[in-house]
C-alpha cells in the first residue's frame, strides 16, 4: 500500500479569543469522534495541522483508498461532519485567492529534496 501526502492551507480569523478557541476544539481528544472517524473512514491514516498567526497548514497522508472527491460527497452526506464545518466556519476564513466557499486550498509543491 503506498502512502501520498496531501497539504492545504487555510486562515483563521485574526481574533486570539477565536483563535484560542478554535485550539480547544482541535487538542488532543477535543475533536469529536465522528470527526475523527469520517477522517480515518475515508482512508486518511495521519492529520496534522500547523498554525504561525492565523494561517493553517494541514498534513494529510493518505492511503490508496483516499479519494477527495469520494471524502467530500461522505462528508456532504453526513449531519455530524456538517454541523462540525458550520461551526468551524465561525472561526476560519477563506484565504485572498479562495474560491467563494472554499476553505482548505491545496499547496502547490515547489521543492523536494
Amino acid at each position: 500500500m503506498s502512502i501520498k501526502r496531501y497539504c492545504y492551507s487555510c486562515d483563521l480569523k485574526d481574533d486570539s479569543k477565536l483563535i484560542a478557541e478554535y485550539k480547544a476544539y482541535h487538542a488532543e481528544g477535543k475533536a469529536w469522534p465522528e470527526i475523527t472517524k469520517s477522517i480515518k473512514d475515508a482512508g486518511i491514516v495521519d492529520m496534522q495541522i500547523y498554525l504561525t498567526g492565523n494561517r493553517m497548514f494541514m498534513i494529510m497522508e493518505v492511503n490508496d483508498a483516499f479519494n477527495p472527491d469520494k471524502k467530500a460527497a461522505m462528508d456532504a452526506q453526513n449531519p455530524k461532519v456538517q454541523e462540525w464545518e458550520n461551526l468551524m466556519w465561525d472561526y476560519q476564513q477563506e484565504l485572498p485567492w479562495a474560491e467563494k466557499g472554499e476553505k482548505w486550498i491545496a499547496l502547490d509543491k515547489i521543492f523536494q529534496l
